[in-house]
């Protein structure tokens, strides 16, 4: 139970390395379209993110996925910003205190490349079908 005396709860720095090793470990076919992909790291969601999706409790959201997927995408399409995925520390370390089941690394990773399916074109319910997270 000492372990922890004197340890700051992890920091956005180190969600972002958890989540560049995850990017790093993807197979080929993944790697290169992931590369145009922006990670961004912050403790919560803006307000205007929430209030967009509807959502009242920050904590509600680990990840997002801002921006055009891969098979909507057009070379005529006028671009106005980069593909961005989110990932908000506060909740994810939130959900990984309640679920005590997994490392926070595996947890990275899990919204991670939830987020970057949205990427590749795939909604929830096809990423549910072959991540059953929640089991």
């Amino acid at each position: 139970m000492n372990d922890w005396l004197g340890r700051a709860a992890p920091d956005l720095d180190a969600i972002e390395l958890l989540a560049r090793a995850t990017l790093n470990d993807l197979p080929a076919q993944f790697a290169g379209p992931a590369q145009g992909v922006v990670l961004r790291i912050a403790d919560f969601a803006s307000e205007d993110i929430l209030d967009d999706m509807g959502i009242e409790d920050p904590f509600e959201l680990t990840g997002l996925y801002d921006g055009t997927p891969m098979t909507e995408k057009s070379v005529m399409d006028t671009v106005d910003r980069p593909d961005t995925i989110w990932l908000f520390r506060r909740p994810i370390l939130d959900e990984w205190a309640e679920r005590g089941d997994v490392t926070l690394g595996q947890l990275v990773a899990h919204v991670l490349i939830h987020e970057l399916a949205h990427h590749f074109g795939w909604s929830d319910e096809e990423i549910a079908e072959v991540d059953r997270w929640w089991e």
